[in-house]
């Protein structure tokens, strides 16, 4: 790992959840993405217990970290509408208020 490739820890500790834990950020997050952060949590930890090399886990921490601060700004509903609202500006259609997460985040490619 590259100092230049690997992320800052400092670089947003005055912001909110600068340097949350992995629990601090998963708590933060709604009950669809805490279950896909465990999912790519647990898939960057082995790869890096088999590579040795942290860069991903950072990357994947500091990613989580802007979805945490994201969801607690606005709240949970707010969250889930910024998503709605996104794939109907990309695709032009609407998106039912209770459609599945899942599948309006894969509206988006997400």
């Amino acid at each position: 790992m590259t100092a230049q490739s690997s992320p800052d820890p400092r670089r947003h500790a005055g912001t909110p959840f600068g340097g949350a834990s992995p629990a601090e950020i998963r708590a933060a997050l709604i009950p669809e993405e805490a279950a896909e952060f465990d999912q790519q949590w647990r898939a960057v930890m082995a790869r890096a217990t088999e590579t040795l090399d942290l860069s991903e886990v950072l990357e994947t921490l500091e990613s989580w970290r802007r979805v945490a601060r994201l969801t607690t700004a606005r709240g949970t509903e707010a969250h889930r509408g910024m998503y709605r609202r996104a794939a109907e500006r990309l695709t032009g259609a609407d998106v039912p208020a209770d459609e599945p997460l899942r599948r309006t985040k894969a509206r988006l490619g997400l």
